[in-house]
């Protein structure tokens, strides 16, 4: 299977054993009712083998809808799955799965959604701190919030629960780019979508994050002051502001670094996109651009 025949929001990129492992929100079911989550695997960021199921919900699983934004991280020897998860009678919020590969499959391992339980939650993903500390950070929705939060909490060593209260990062408005928008709701509020932590080569923490602009969707990123989650975060340039977003930094096989995010974004369009990166004068990670003709 091409790139391009793939349809996925939030695509999610784990290099792991000389291959690459994608995961990402079905697109026919992202917004209604759901049941599972697929892993496709590849060697060149072109053509995939899959889509093989790495999650299903056997009819046990509290969740039934919006199972969004998956994300496969490696710790103390085995693999975990954060990804959104919403039922009619509990709130959207990320739960944590667990298995012995990254090809799944994947099985409840937190007692339900790790965030908390009165909070509309949604892409939580996984932080290591300098001292060894995990974190999972994920946005408090701006549909409740009205004004869309970075959080985060600190997990126990097992990641089966938090560990603590969750502390603020920062809200969407602190972006100069980001505009509000109006919900089918009728709620108007700034938007923050799929967070992830990138530690750049001089060892400082940059957060990319989505949220919409003039021109659409797009992805954002904050730095913070003092190379950790507890830090104050500033926000940078964003990396891509024209109808793509909820994405993450990872590094190739060659050695490349890459942004992949969903574009375009729209119901039944998006498809995952790999864009090579380059280091600015700044440190920071800019989006390659192509030299320019004699």
């Amino acid at each position: 299977m091409k790139t391009e025949e793939i349809h996925i929001r939030d695509p999610f990129v784990l290099v792991h054993d000389g291959a690459y492992y994608l995961y990402g929100t079905r697109g026919p079911t992202c917004w209604g009712a759901a049941d599972g989550f697929d892993v496709y695997t590849g060697k060149d960021l072109r053509i995939w083998e899959g889509p093989a199921v790495c999650f299903q919900n056997d009819g046990t699983f509290w969740a039934d809808r919006n199972y969004w934004a998956p994300e496969v991280h490696p710790w103390k020897g085995a693999f975990y799955l954060f990804a959104s998860f919403k039922s009619e009678h509990r709130r959207r919020g990320t739960a944590i799965l667990r298995a012995e590969s990254p090809a799944g499959p994947f099985r409840p391992w937190s007692d339900g959604p790790v965030t908390p339980a009165e909070w509309e939650c949604l892409d939580g993903t996984f932080y290591l701190s300098p001292r060894g500390i995990p974190y999972m950070v994920f946005c408090h929705e701006w549909v409740q919030a009205g004004d869309g939060e970075i959080r985060a909490v600190r997990l126990t060593e097992d990641l089966k629960a938090a560990a603590g209260e969750p502390s603020l990062l920062f809200r969407a408005s602190e972006a100069p780019w980001s505009c509000p928008v109006r919900h089918s709701s009728g709620v108007t509020g700034y938007v923050t979508d799929g967070p992830f932590l990138w530690r750049l080569e001089d060892g400082r923490l940059l957060c990319l994050w989505s949220g919409f602009s003039e021109e659409g969707y797009a992805q954002g990123a904050a730095l913070s002051d003092n190379g950790d989650i507890d830090g104050r975060f500033r926000q940078a340039d964003p990396l891509f502001l024209k109808d793509g977003g909820h994405g993450m930094i990872f590094r190739g096989l060659d050695g490349q670094l890459f942004l992949t995010l969903h574009s375009p974004n729209r119901r039944m369009k998006e498809r995952p996109v790999f864009i090579p990166l380059d280091i600015g004068n700044d440190g920071l990670p800019e989006i390659r651009r192509a030299p320019a003709a004699e």
